[in-house]
């Protein structure tokens, strides 16, 4: 493999990015728009907050301010949500951040739309086709394919081969979203090769499991069961892309795993494939106050996952405690809840 793309240059980007890669990721809606005129779409400031909930109305208010946020991965959350969550109405807002200063956040709303087939968009994603930092070309590549150019999925497919970890596991995560099983070839390169960090190993499994390889089961089993918690979060978000009645065997095997968070990532998947056996795990946590005593780090992680959990399971027993997470103290909780109230108005 050849024509390798050049390395993304700092430190700093490969921090932030990889709050795309391991935490907030997600099965993405695909919704067309073709063919009008941006000013006649429904904008982010034209929305009717008197026609929806009180929590709808408080989780509109939540993403909209995230996009705006000073804080690019708050900005790069908003943007995640706005996809997975279906959220049209805030594309012209996204549209912008193509434009944002942020590598991070151009990368995330460079795959926004791709993920929506934005076709309003065209025109800003074809400049960045030249962006300075890659891996921003490769999310730029991946949304034109999207939008009817399939030829520029070949950047996406190069960029498996860069050196550069960072690009190789978003060209991993980009591979398994376009869902075309010949790329299953150079994921199992990509997951075998020496030189692949862990990160690539853990996003290319992801994205043959996406792709229905059902292949990659007896590893994940293996990482599901690993000595570290996050290694098994990762499995249990692989498995519940996996989507299999034995991929959903093992999630259930989970749910009495000795780490809260594991737990919580467990019934948020089962929620995902229309399994609310993670119902009472999540219920027991408000029951028997399981988050007390936590540092401020571990409690906003803990109620992240609680509310993605909530967002995917959506029974009234648990909604009844979403009005709590839009007003959680951390504005990554109540981003997380946002989606997750967005999700539940979307059953």
């Amino acid at each position: 493999m050849k024509n390798k793309p050049k390395k993304a240059k700092t430190r700093k980007y490969k921090k932030i990015i990889a709050s795309i890669l391991h935490i907030w990721l997600f099965v993405c809606l695909a919704i067309l728009i073709f063919g009008c005129d941006e000013s006649l779409q429904t904008t982010s400031d034209d929305f009717d907050t008197a026609s929806v909930t009180p929590m709808q109305a408080e989780a509109f208010r939540i993403i909209r301010d995230a996009l705006a946020d000073n804080d690019p991965v708050a900005r790069v959350n908003a943007i995640e949500v706005v996809v997975t969550a279906g959220q049209i109405q805030f594309m012209p807002q996204v549209h912008k951040l193509l434009q944002d200063e942020s590598a991070p956040v151009r990368f995330a709303a460079a795959l926004a739309v791709g993920d929506l087939k934005y076709s309003l968009a065209k025109s800003s994603i074809n400049r960045l086709l030249k962006d300075k930092d890659t891996n921003v070309i490769v999310a730029a590549a991946y949304a034109m394919g999207r939008l009817g150019f399939p030829e520029y999925y070949e950047v996406v497919r190069k960029a498996i081969d860069s050196d550069d970890q960072t690009i190789r596991a978003n060209a991993a995560l980009m591979l398994g979203k376009i869902r075309d099983k010949s790329s299953l070839k150079l994921l199992k390169w990509a997951q075998e090769d020496k030189n692949s960090s862990d990160k690539v190993r853990l996003q290319a499994l992801e994205a043959r499991a996406r792709l229905g390889d059902e292949e990659v089961l007896h590893r994940l089993w293996a990482i599901v069961y690993s000595g570290y918690a996050d290694d098994r979060i990762m499995g249990i978000k692989a498995l519940g892309a996996l989507g299999t009645s034995k991929a959903r065997d093992i999630l259930v095997t989970k749910l009495d795993d000795n780490v809260l968070e594991v737990r919580l990532a467990a019934a948020e998947q089962l929620g995902s494939l229309g399994d609310r056996t993670g119902e009472l795990e999540v219920l027991d946590i408000f029951d028997n106050n399981l988050t007390i005593g936590l540092d401020k780090q571990a409690s906003e992680r803990a109620n992240v996952l609680i509310a993605l959990a909530i967002g995917q399971i959506r029974t009234p027993a648990l909604i009844k405690y979403l009005p709590r997470l839009l007003k959680n103290e951390s504005k990554f909780v109540r981003i997380a809840a946002a989606k997750a109230a967005f999700q539940c108005k979307m059953r």
